[in-house]
């Protein structure tokens, strides 16, 4: 995994550091030949993924797959004209934030303040929280990060004037510069945010009123509007995207974008980006310049489920170019430990290994006595225990003993069972991606 020296917006030293943590059980599926040594040392004598003496289940990375995500998605941001700060909650693995910082991501995204107190420990610059932060101790702890540090920019949700008036109560006193807030627009049904264009403008105008904050922008989340790809689904997130604009022109008639030099208006889930960036694309009615920010975040592994089926680049989109699709990235290796009647085997890999919510593993390939991997074609997940899942099989099937990789969906619930992944060139381990869950 290359980087370069120093990656913007964050400390490139906090996460080359994460090279020298030492290696040991608490890390599942790391081998205990390479326990007491650091990563950095494990990894320098070039291990073999079936080799080295791991053990399973195990889930990788594919490293070739994990660049070619990366410059796919900075390349079609760069040329409609978006900015990217995408959302760490998928991974919280600062190696990748450095990998999409390097591809020239904006910022990073976050959904509460725990996330975003891994982001700052590893020196992250610029953060959107993309939610409303109301407790009065996260609010304490950030406005004393916001005075540390001159260079740190961070922005969250509002989407009521009570929340306006306990935010500044909480921040009375505390920090020099005002902590700065969007407007959040929601949608009838869904989850938070302003339902109407009126709130919207009452809201804003509360932040105006408050010494603690300045209003920055307008953001949302078209995803909690609208679920699949059929017509409807799409025509209800352009509705969404018309009233955002809308809502960015009342605020700008209203004057109430007074101190900022610059309006942040993001949206752009993993599924609709398209459609966003299209809206964004118009131009704005405001005398000040917006900045558009997407905030998709499972573009970085992709998947064999949930966003392959609803990623833009796996389906036809509105704002095409010669990007190819997306690559899934995540594989999970399992082992096959019991053929208790024909067409059943039973593989070690359960509920608290994989995502579920979704979608089931994908049975994909099985590497052989021989060390061959092969295509696995006629079998099927149909149910997962804690540490088990149990796999229906077109006879002769996977033998006991042998080892069979399953792709997965939704990385975002992937991730959080795994505080250390391999990164795979092939079979050969090239990092170590720690996470921070």
């Amino acid at each position: 995994m290359s980087a370069t020296p120093e990656s913007p917006g964050i400390d490139a030293s906090a996460v080359d550091a994460l090279r020298e943590e030492r290696l040991d059980w608490r890390f599942k599926g790391v081998p205990a030949e390479a326990f007491g040594r650091t990563a950095g040392e494990f990894l320098s004598g070039r291990p073999r993924l079936f080799d080295a003496g791991f053990v399973g289940p195990l889930l990788v990375l594919d490293d070739s797959a994990l660049t070619h995500n990366l410059a796919t998605m900075a390349r079609w941001c760069e040329r409609h004209g978006v900015l990217l700060a995408p959302h760490g909650k998928t991974t919280m693995a600062p190696q990748l934030f450095r990998r999409q910082l390097d591809h020239g991501a904006w910022g990073v995204t976050a959904a509460n303040i725990s996330q975003l107190r891994v982001y700052r420990a590893f020196g992250v610059r610029r953060v959107l929280l993309a939610n409303q932060l109301l407790d009065p101790a996260g609010l304490a702890w950030l406005a004393g990060e916001l005075d540390r540090d001159p260079e740190f920019e961070v922005s969250c949700w509002v989407d009521s004037v009570d929340g306006v008036r306990l935010m500044t109560e909480a921040l009375a006193g505390r920090g020099s510069r005002p902590l700065d807030v969007l407007v959040e627009l929601g949608w009838e049904g869904a989850r938070t945010g302003v339902r109407s264009v009126a709130e919207a403008v009452e809201v804003a105008r509360a932040v105006a009123e408050s010494p603690a904050l300045r209003l920055a922008g307008v953001g949302g989340y078209e995803g909690a509007a609208a679920h699949g790809t059929a017509a409807a689904a799409l025509s209800t997130v352009d509705d969404y995207m018309a009233r955002m604009r809308e809502v960015v022109g009342e605020l700008a008639r209203a004057e109430l974008f007074g101190e900022v030099q610059r309006i942040i208006v993001t949206g752009g889930g993993s599924a609709y980006f398209d459609q966003v960036a299209e809206a964004f694309a118009a131009a704005w009615p405001t005398a000040k310049p917006v900045d558009p920010v997407l905030r998709s975040g499972a573009y970085v592994t992709h998947d064999d489920g949930l966003y392959r089926r609803n990623s833009p680049f796996g389906r036809p989109h509105r704002l095409a170019g010669e990007e190819s699709p997306f690559r899934p990235a995540m594989r999970i290796w399992a082992q096959v430990t019991s053929r208790p009647e024909p067409g059943l085997a039973l593989v070690t890999m359960g509920r608290r290994d994989v995502s579920f919510d979704q979608d089931l593993p994908e049975p994909q390939v099985h590497r052989g006595s021989d060390g061959v991997v092969r295509e696995l074609p006629g079998c099927k997940v149909t149910s997962l225990a804690d540490q088990h899942a149990f796999l229906a099989v077109d006879e002769p099937g996977p033998r006991i003993g042998e080892w069979v990789g399953f792709g997965l969906s939704h990385p975002c619930t992937v991730f959080d069972k795994w505080p250390l992944i391999p990164v795979v060139d092939g079979e050969e381990v090239v990092d170590l991606v720690r996470t921070f869950f």
